[in-house]
């Protein structure tokens, strides 16, 4: 693919009807336009659409971290591709774009977890150059259902 077609673009409050005119298959489940109105309106969320030619390809979201005796850091919410446009960049594309904002808003680390049979966000994590590290997850209120 030529990547020269791939366009990144941190969305903002103004974007809502792209967020909630994403094409099936971007996300897990439906968007909610309250979630997504909150989530634009929200300086500690960011997310990143990636388009390829005229169509959405996938996306990635981050959320700045704070805590009181660290400096903020960017917790890598979610990466996706539509099946469709997978294996062609985009992934890497929307990743280094969300990668550039979290640094660029003051961030001095980037984290995030996957599951460890998840073979293409592996690949994509190691190729970026992320330090892998033992991790062990938690979840309670079904935070981690699917």
């Amino acid at each position: 693919m030529d990547l020269s077609a791939i366009t990144c673009r941190v969305l903002g409050p103004d974007d809502l009807d792209a967020l909630t005119g994403a094409p099936e298959g971007l996300f897990d489940h439906p968007v909610d336009r309250a979630q997504a109105m909150a989530f634009l309106a929200d300086p500690g969320h960011i997310i990143v659409f990636a388009w390829c030619w005229a169509d959405v390809a996938g996306f990635a979201s981050a959320t700045i971290l704070l805590h009181p005796d660290k400096p903020p850091a960017g917790f890598i919410n979610e990466i996706g591709v539509r099946e469709e446009f997978r294996r062609r960049g985009i992934g890497r594309a929307v990743s280094e774009a969300l990668f550039a904002e979290v640094r660029a808003r003051g961030c001095q680390g980037i984290w995030l977890g996957t599951e460890p049979d998840n073979d293409a966000a592996l690949a994509l994590y190691r190729a970026m150059g992320g330090d892998e590290v033992p991790f062990v997850g938690f979840g309670w209120d079904g935070a981690l259902d699917e």
